[in-house]
């Protein structure tokens, strides 16, 4: 058979089927889904507004969204083109305003990204891990009561001999109780700050005098001490990249302000109550 007429069966054989031919072609942003009055909207702007919505439609299908963001944009380009609707001041100065603010997240978006780099990550990484003095971690265990004559009783029962996992078992009121007061292993800063004073200070196998924090008295057993290990890098590498984009936007931003020629005017100069006047937003 002939080329032309094996296209041609198959474009009639598409016809006679209903489907219109634009839906074989491969959608782009250009792609248009409505007009009104001839103005087109485009996939492009419902996948703009797709985006933009509240967190709670962005598990959402796109099959379930789709209608009610096109109508969405159909109802807005009808408002658009009424009588009603005209380019303020406000208008104006607002789309000013939206513009410079998307065009910022594009450049900023640009200079965080092109930053993380292997190279760059390896070397933060380098820089605040290898070679470098971890500190120590604790193991340690608590009983913790509500009153210091409780905690100056398990002191003396545990001076004793009695045993710590249980006396925790039996008293304690704190969530590790019921494991034996075991907290497993934590660094400075972890603890509330008596707490951490208190574990510093003491040495491997020994029990606290009674120690108080805003949670009530506690009892502490000190496990075990060992230097605290640098972790891998892939578990710190997202903590890593955000460092490194912070650090590239900010020098950005500052490199780009210090080259621009910028006057700005004294607010000792201006009513700053005029901050407040919306009225200098009308025509």
């Amino acid at each position: 058979m002939p080329k032309h007429l094996t296209k041609l069966s198959t474009i009639a054989l598409i016809c006679m089927m209903g489907m219109p031919l634009q839906a074989q072609d491969t959608p782009s942003a250009d792609t248009v889904v409505a007009t009104v009055n001839g103005t087109e909207i485009t996939l492009g702007h419902m996948i703009m507004v797709r985006a933009t919505l509240p967190e709670q439609y962005q598990q959402m299908p796109a099959e379930a969204l789709f209608d009610g963001i096109l109508e969405q944009l159909v109802q807005q380009e009808t408002l658009a083109q009424s009588d009603d609707a005209t380019e303020t001041r406000r208008v104006k100065i607002a789309l000013d305003n939206e513009r410079r603010t998307l065009l910022a997240s594009e450049a900023i978006e640009m200079a965080a990204t092109d930053a993380v780099t292997d190279e760059a990550i390896q070397s933060a990484y380098d820089a605040k891990y290898v070679g470098v003095e971890m500190g120590p971690e604790f193991n340690a265990a608590h009983i913790l009561v509500e009153t210091e004559e409780e905690a100056t009783a398990l002191v003396k029962e545990l001076n004793g001999g009695a045993d710590f996992a249980e006396l925790a078992r039996e008293n304690s009121t704190g969530p590790s109780g019921p494991n034996g007061g075991e907290l497993g292993w934590f660094s400075a800063g972890m603890m509330v700050e008596p707490f951490q004073a208190a574990v510093e200070g003491m040495e491997n196998g020994t029990i606290s005098d009674p120690v108080q924090t805003q949670f009530g008295w506690h009892v502490i057993k000190l496990i075990e001490t060992r230097t605290k290990s640098a972790p891998e890098l892939d578990a710190v590498r997202e903590e890593l990249s955000g460092t490194i984009q912070r650090a590239a936007v900010e020098a950005k931003i500052a490199e780009l302000v210090d080259a621009a020629e910028i006057t700005r005017t004294d607010k000792a100069d201006l009513d700053t109550d005029a901050l407040n006047d919306l009225s200098l937003l009308e025509d």
